[in-house]
């Protein structure tokens, strides 16, 4: 097991893509804390089921585009599990509108929870690392942040910003012995891309991108988080890993 006796954080641990990489974790050998902001039942089925894996996972309700939910998360981890070796930046909706008719409350929420949460988890989780000599953080960006969205100019700004975030506290962090990395999604199977799967004009738009042909399953990205949290990728920091079935370079 690649991750054995490791201790995670993961933000929106509860369903969706945290869900995968929670339970992909959790098998191999993790201990995880799931950490969620609206649905305790879905985040305690992911404990139950690290639980059923043999491993320790306990579900956080905190938001961590505060730094008060951010510290609460990154103390999870500690309080239970004595450490935090990796944390995963995972986190995140939607409010779109095109750009003239987005509300100002729309443009804060989306960056607070994509690119703010980010930052004060990194914060908090890094003083801790900086003890340790040693940690992997994993930022989740997307396809928007690279090449932009129609419809979605808050989501495209905060995953842009995620990337220099990643750089930046690659640059800050390396001394310390901390790997900073950044990984680029497409369109996952998730609630969240609901519309663009469900809806046929969209889905025929979108599928027309993916070189693969096809949208991606949660399951499908889990194993790039399981790397960058390895000791495969201690020499690997500040990077962007592109998991999107060649949307990104369409």
């Amino acid at each position: 097991m690649m991750l054995e006796g490791k201790a995670a954080v993961v933000t929106g641990g509860g369903r969706g893509v945290g869900r995968a990489i929670s339970l992909t974790y959790a098998k191999e050998g993790a201990n995880v804390v799931v950490n969620y902001v609206s649905n305790p039942k879905t985040a305690q089925e992911v404990v139950e089921e690290i639980e059923k894996i043999g491993r320790k996972g306990v579900a956080v309700k905190a938001d961590v585009a505060t730094d008060k939910g951010a510290e609460a998360v990154v103390q999870a981890a500690v309080d239970n599990f004595g450490k935090i070796d990796i944390l995963v930046n995972n986190a995140g909706f939607t409010r779109p509108a095109m750009l003239h008719k987005m509300t100002e409350e729309d443009w804060n929420a989306v960056l607070d929870i994509h690119l703010k949460g980010p930052w004060l988890c990194i914060k908090h989780a890094s003083n801790y690392m900086m003890e340790q000599k040693k940690g992997y953080i994993i930022n989740v960006t997307s396809v928007a942040g690279l090449v932009g969205t129609v419809g979605q100019i808050n989501y495209s700004a905060a995953k842009g910003g995620i990337i220099t975030l990643t750089k930046s506290a690659a640059r800050e962090l390396a001394r310390y012995g901390i790997n900073v990395n950044c990984i680029s999604l497409g369109i996952v199977a998730t609630d969240m891309t609901e519309k663009i799967r469900t809806d046929p004009k969209l889905a025929e738009i979108y599928m027309k991108r993916i070189l693969l042909n096809r949208f991606a399953e949660a399951e499908d990205i889990a194993p790039a988080f399981v790397f960058f949290a390895s000791e495969g990728a201690r020499y690997i920091s500040g990077q962007i890993l592109c998991v999107d079935g060649g949307y990104g370079m369409t």
